[in-house]
């Protein structure tokens, strides 16, 4: 199997040993990391509300497809890590505006705890 890992200054510096994301399948398949809400001019994270920092984990993992060449089209699976579910009604408005004409499948699940106490990540899957 041949991989290629992508990079983009526009999303933030992977905080461990991982890539952004990883290409393979002759660039057909993309495997998006696990975005946070951070700012990758500056490190930060950004916004105190779900939707502040939905939208911009969003904008994060489009940043690394967008970087394999794709777009939001292209994406065909989300999986979201809520620290509260009660956010999902608050994320679910912030995801269609990037996800409204081909919408990917998607899983949103709870979990106790994200890196640098976030309240959301993303990854997904794209094909190219």
């Amino acid at each position: 199997m041949e991989k290629k890992a992508v990079y983009t200054e526009k999303a933030p510096k992977p905080i461990g040993p991982y890539s952004q994301a990883v290409l393979v399948e002759g660039g057909k398949l993309l495997f998006v990391s696990g975005q946070i809400p951070v700012d990758p001019s500056t490190g930060e994270v950004v916004g105190g509300t779900i939707e502040e920092q939905a939208e911009r984990a969003i904008r994060n993992i489009l940043a690394v497809v967008g970087a394999a060449g794709g777009s939001a089209e292209n994406v065909v699976k989300v999986t979201a890590f809520l620290r509260d579910i009660s956010d999902y009604p608050k994320f679910n408005e912030v995801y269609k505006k990037f996800f409204s004409e081909s919408k990917p499948a998607r899983a949103v699940v709870e979990v106790s705890n994200l890196p640098k106490s976030v309240r959301i990540e993303i990854e997904c899957i794209a094909v190219l």
